[in-house]
């Protein structure tokens, strides 16, 4: 059995003088995550960041996620989104080797394989260095179809910044993933894959690569207004932030949506 926790969109912000303020919003917002992990009665094994962790890409964004997270005892693996830059992310996490080693030359798709108590997590790469929406070019595309070949018994979760569904919420879909059709059908052709989760969203919601469930996860700091008319309205709304929780057991996964705070039992049930 493996737990994997998700956090997504975290979105700390620089100010002027190049210095993330610890009083902000997504300061706060992310200590309040991580509190709650840290209070889940069964401790994940790891935890994925699926991008947008900064929001300019600026070096002491990066340096400040680092430190907020560094009360998280267990293995925390990054992916990039489109508000992240890839070298300063890879600098900031220079201590953790399957995000390091992914490339040396700049700016180099930052996308790894990791094993996680039996289950293995495939971070895969969709930014397109100075745009907001997701491709993967024939090269990730073939290192995906590799990677999941090497392993074929083994139950797998692939992570990646953009979803590869359409949400139905005009503005996101205008920066969404725009696959060829490709990574759909490495994904169906590898069964083992359990589940495909992404962020970029901000906010939970589950959809389908054929046999295979895909889903997003809330932001740790703001969720965006959920508006399926045409065109819609590109807002925020003050839902309450939260993070995904992923149980793969027995080869099937189970997604938990948990909002961020301090709800503890209030009484038990028979």
């Amino acid at each position: 059995m493996a737990i994997i926790a998700q956090l997504s969109d975290i979105h700390l912000a620089a100010g002027g003088d190049g210095e993330v303020d610890d009083n902000s919003g997504p300061v706060r917002a992310l200590r309040a995550a991580v509190s709650s992990l840290l209070a889940l009665p069964a401790r994940p094994d790891a935890v994925v960041l699926t991008g947008d962790l900064a929001d300019g890409g600026r070096p002491a964004e990066y340096a400040r996620l680092h430190a907020l997270l560094s009360p998280l005892p267990m293995a925390i693996y990054p992916l990039p989104g489109n508000h992240d830059d890839r070298d300063a992310l890879r600098a900031a996490f220079k201590d953790h080797p399957a995000v390091f080693n992914t490339g040396r030359t700049p700016q180099a798709p930052i996308q790894y394989a990791v094993d996680v108590a039996g289950t293995r997590l495939v971070c895969c790469d969709t930014t397109v260095s100075g745009k907001p929406h997701g491709e993967m070019d024939t090269e990730r595309l073939d290192w995906l179809d590799l990677t999941l070949a090497a392993a074929p018994d083994t139950p797998t979760v692939v992570a990646t910044h953009h979803p590869p569904y359409r949400i139905g919420i005009r503005f996101i879909d205008d920066m969404r993933f725009t696959e060829t059709g490709r990574f759909r059908e490495i994904v169906e052709r590898h069964p083992q894959v359990v589940r495909v989760i992404s962020g970029h969203v901000h906010r939970g919601s589950v959809g389908s690569l054929g046999r295979t469930v895909s889903t997003t996860c809330p932001s740790t700091y703001r969720q965006l207004f959920l508006d399926l008319t045409k065109p819609g309205r590109a807002a925020v709304t003050g839902e309450p932030a939260g993070f995904a929780v992923h149980l793969i057991e027995d080869g099937v996964a189970t997604t938990h949506f948990v909002p961020t705070g301090n709800y503890r039992p209030l009484m038990e049930v028979e």
